[in-house]
């Protein structure tokens, strides 16, 4: 359901959808609303009454409206949020107790309408929370993190709109509807019984608690995260820069010079930073101590430790779905995905975990043979396997990360995957004139996307590319607006968010091979966003286990030829990247893949075991090495995101036990670009993409996933292309 749908994100990780105008709400509901406007007016100071009513007016300006990004302030956001919450349930309460039958139009339709000015606030909570965090916000998270919780519970358990959806939904009426209002219809049906709805009074009170409760446990922890994220900064000098290319150092300095310490280079504690150095740097001990600094994130024994954090937010979870009669959380959460059940996602899991195990033995051995004949080393250590990882890479391949870099630059890829974009979607990018979209940071820009033959706009693309304080780490897409049609049709403003180290001043970007695919996945969910074609609200959201795929198939258009002939050119010299480095780069596809897989399929298994699991006497830390040994994890890698800072899962309820829906995702995706390999026009077959746009893309959650697959692909997926992929044995059927 659309409210729920967007508190969950809003809890989650800021990836906020704001959604169209409405022009024709009923008489009864605008009253009560205006009722409840009047009721709300206080005497607030003038400058916050300023900030609040701007926080809840409609958007104005150019592309239907943006966002005020540029004249918000965070003192009008509580006021704000309290006057829409009233508004929101005035609007429900007009829908509950309409004394008219209940029908899809007075009740379905009229709450997919509500709650538009809570949307709108949303989008800038999702911005204070994600791109410009500040201690300031952070106050206020707290604070109205459990009311929102409680304000979304009063809608869940209003028992008198539960009775109008389920007459809808159970009705004669619904036989008559289309099929994305019957969709739409049972996502919200689902969505509530699944929330506590069809419990008794009691229950009901301790679901809304517990929900309250977890609410500030997810803040709280995603907000340690970032605090050890802010205050762990290595500064180096000169002389600890032995084996670091030029690109890092430079990248080094900037970071360094925008922290005050000019002459210093900075190694930040995020991925974007961390990753090249372990890659590159000859200090050993250095290596350690940034690797021990990064993944001990939320696991130092301080004010900001994760693990009581994650204790009372498994017990809380598995008391709450106990409440509905599941026998753990991972079965209420698998109900309604792909997968089902947590069985059918651990057998995919460890039907690929032996093989990907059994190829880090190999990897170390060569690292482990290389590290002994250059440096007398007895044992690969987990800070040691990307830096000995590189230098095989280079000894089997010939193949050298950084040489690979210097035709990766940041601005050239955007270029690529515009013309990727503009191939498989007839879409268009151009740059908006400068200062006629309102941006939240300098490094924010904007561009319109039309379709290239009829000019028709689409909307608009933001990009906030760069690592910065008060930024939490990672890459994400999320939309400000999606489209819609039932009111009349809303444009699309997504965007894209990352966390790259800026280049030096008048210098290009560079960024690494993962960085470039990382970089083409989250836009491949922007163009999820602006493929867009469904009605109502509530069908752009997805089902965790399938809106990766999408992203994940568009990272397979880096490798085309179109793209390595005409976007990958030296930074420098501006020559195309050679045939050699490029037939290298191929050949080294599945180099180092036990590493990638072992280190995710670990994060994945761990996540669907701490939620199969009874928590009452559970201990984080012990569970997560117990669990691993058994699992006989090799002891030179580590969980791509250990239990303490594991966000995906911790910081909401988005991706927990469901991170395996990555690999889940991979599945498609790796049948699904066979299809392409196979279509006579190969990555840009114009039939193919055709099927891409039409059932993979525009229908977003209109479809079933399973079906919208078959549509495509006129089967389901085999897990075979995924085995061949990653270079592992196929298993036999």
């Amino acid at each position: 359901m659309k409210f729920n749908k967007l508190f969950s994100a809003m809890i989650l990780s800021g990836a906020l959808v704001a959604c169209g105008e409405s022009t024709t709400k009923t008489e009864t509901v605008e009253q009560s609303v205006e009722q409840t406007k009047q009721t709300s007016a206080s005497s607030l100071p003038a400058d916050v009454q300023a900030a609040k009513d701007l926080l809840l007016a409609k958007w104005t300006g150019p592309y239907q409206g943006v966002p005020a990004f540029d004249k918000v302030e965070l003192k009008g956001l509580v006021p704000a949020l309290e006057e829409a919450m009233a508004m929101q349930l005035a609007e429900i309460d007009a829908i509950a107790n309409n004394s008219a039958p209940a029908t899809f139009e007075n009740t379905i339709v009229e709450m997919e309408r509500s709650g538009q000015a809570l949307d709108r606030i949303f989008t800038y909570w999702g911005i204070w929370s994600a791109n410009v965090s500040s201690p300031e916000f952070r106050e206020i998270q707290k604070e109205m993190s459990p009311k929102l919780s409680a304000f979304f519970s009063k809608i869940t358990q209003n028992e008198k709109l539960f009775d109008r959806i389920s007459t809808v939904y159970k009705g004669d009426e619904f036989k008559t509807l289309r099929k994305d209002q019957q969709r739409v219809t049972w996502l919200t049906y689902n969505s509530f019984a699944q929330n506590g709805a069809t419990l008794n009074a009691e229950d009901k009170k301790r679901y809304a608690d517990i929900n309250q409760r977890l609410a500030q446990l997810h803040t709280q922890f995603s907000n340690n995260v970032l605090a050890d994220e802010e205050n762990y900064v290595l500064f180096l000098d000169d002389s600890q820069l032995a084996g670091l290319p030029e690109s890092v150092i430079k990248a080094a300095a900037g970071a360094a010079q925008t922290r005050g310490e000019k002459g210093k280079y900075a190694i930040t504690n995020t991925r974007s930073s961390m990753d090249p150095f372990l890659t590159y740097s000859d200090d050993r001990k250095l290596r350690q101590k940034v690797w021990e600094t990064y993944y001990n994130r939320g696991d130092n024994g301080d004010e900001f430790d994760n693990n009581e954090i994650i204790k009372e937010i498994l017990k809380l979870r598995h008391e709450r779905v106990g409440l509905l009669g599941y026998k753990n959380y991972a079965s209420w959460r698998l109900e309604d995905r792909m997968a089902k059940t947590p069985e059918n996602a651990m057998k995919l899991m460890e039907q690929v975990w032996p093989a990907a195990i059994a190829r880090v033995d190999e990897e170390v051995a060569d690292m482990l043979a290389l590290g002994k004949a250059l440096h007398g080393i007895e044992k690969i250590e987990p800070w040691d396997y990307r830096y000995y990882a590189e230098k095989v890479r280079k000894q089997k391949y010939d193949l050298d990360s950084d040489e690979v870099k210097q035709y990766l630059q940041l601005d050239k890829l955007r270029e690529a995957m515009f013309y990727v974009a503009g191939r498989l979607f007839n879409f268009s990018f151009k740059p908006v004139a400068e200062g006629s979209v309102p941006v939240f940071h300098e490094d924010v820009k904007v561009w319109e996307v039309t379709d290239k033959t009829s000019g028709e706009h689409i909307g608009l693309w933001y990009l906030d590319p760069f690592s910065r304080t008060g930024k939490r780490s990672g890459a994400w897409a999320t939309t400000y607006r999606s489209f819609t049609t039932f009111d009349g049709k809303t444009n699309v403003l997504s965007s894209n968010n990352s966390n790259f180290v800026k280049g030096a001043d008048g210098e290009p970007t560079l960024i690494s091979w993962d960085d470039a695919e990382t970089y083409f996945h989250e836009f491949g969910h922007a163009l999820h966003f602006l493929a867009s074609n469904v009605a109502y609200p509530t069908l752009n959201g997805g089902v965790r286990d399938y809106t990766e795929f999408q992203s994940q198939l568009l990272e397979r258009w880096l490798t085309t030829d179109e793209v390595i002939d005409n976007y990958l050119v030296h930074y420098k010299t501006g020559e195309p990247i050679p045939d050699a480095l490029v037939a290298k780069i191929k050949e080294a596809a599945t180099f180092n893949e036990g590493f990638k897989t072992t280190e995710y399929l670990a994060s994945a298994l761990i996540d669907m075991k701490l939620h199969t699991t009874d928590p009452t006497n559970i201990d984080p830390d012990a569970f997560e090495r117990d669990t691993l040994k058994a699992m006989n994890m090799p002891d030179s890698i580590v969980m791509r995101h250990r239990t303490p800072h594991f966000g995906h899962v911790f910081s909401g309820e988005g991706y927990s036990a469901a991170y395996y829906g990555y690999m889940w995702a991979e599945v498609l995706t790796s049948d699904a670009a066979e299809a392409f390999a196979e279509a006579p026009g190969g990555f840009y077959d114009k039939e193919v993409a055709g099927k891409l746009v039409e059932h993979l893309f525009s229908v977003r959650n209109a479809v079933d996933p399973a079906e919208a697959y078959r549509a495509f692909r006129g089967r389901d997926a085999k897990v075979d292309a995924l085995m061949r992929d990653r270079g592992f044995p196929v298993p036999k059927q």
